[in-house]
């Protein structure tokens, strides 16, 4: 982790920048995997928690997901990219597994059993579709423990999911939400222009 102080989740917020530039310094593994693991603290209905992650720090590999990509620079430029996908099906393969451990025997069985006939009976692109959206919240996570670990990021929605998968032997079946260049920044970034709140909340 660079040698900077934990930051606040309002610091991190605050701070963060779409950064495409990054020194060519390596990210610890221990520091990937912390990230990952907060990633995974996020809120996810039914627990189901389908995100997975591919973590990609190998130079070819970052070059063919920069044709992925479109030849987005922060692809090759960041010593490490994450692919976000969802994976339904191995949920419903693990179904036991998202089922917390302090119910008894009987309620757990029934839970996953629930879970399999209601994911079980729909379509792969509506399982997908729904993973993706929650996955989409463990990547909020992911970006601002990112920051507040000192690290920068890129995330990027434009890109053929169809090429990412064949390049990592992802699921066919698999939904990509997104690709996250990060790396400790090597430019400033824009700062943030955002709504303000009364544009877009109405308090009733």
């Amino acid at each position: 982790m660079p040698n900077v102080d934990l930051l606040s989740v309002v610091e991190a917020a605050e701070t963060r920048r779409s950064i495409r530039q990054y020194s060519p310094e390596p990210i610890p593994e221990a520091d990937l995997r912390e990230l990952i693991r907060v990633a995974g603290l996020a809120p996810s209905a039914f627990n189901v928690q389908p995100w997975r992650w591919v973590v990609v720090r190998d130079e070819s590999l970052k070059a063919r997901l920069a044709e992925a990509a479109y030849g987005q620079k922060q692809v090759t430029g960041a010593p490490a990219v994450l692919v976000l996908y969802s994976d339904m099906q191995d949920v419903l393969d693990h179904a036991e597994e998202i089922v917390h451990p302090g119910m008894p025997d009987d309620r757990r069985s029934q839970a996953a059993a629930s879970l399999r006939a209601t994911w079980g009976s729909k379509s792969e692109a509506e399982r997908e579709s729904w993973g993706a959206g929650q996955s989409y919240i463990a990547l909020g996570y992911l970006v601002l423990a990112a920051r507040a670990m000192g690290y920068d990021t890129s995330v990027m929605l434009g890109f053929d999911a169809a090429q990412v998968k064949a390049v990592l032997d992802l699921p066919e079946h698999a939904a990509v939400p997104a690709l996250i260049a990060i790396g400790v920044a090597d430019e400033t970034g824009f700062p943030h222009h955002r709504h303000p709140v009364d544009r877009v909340a109405d308090f009733r």
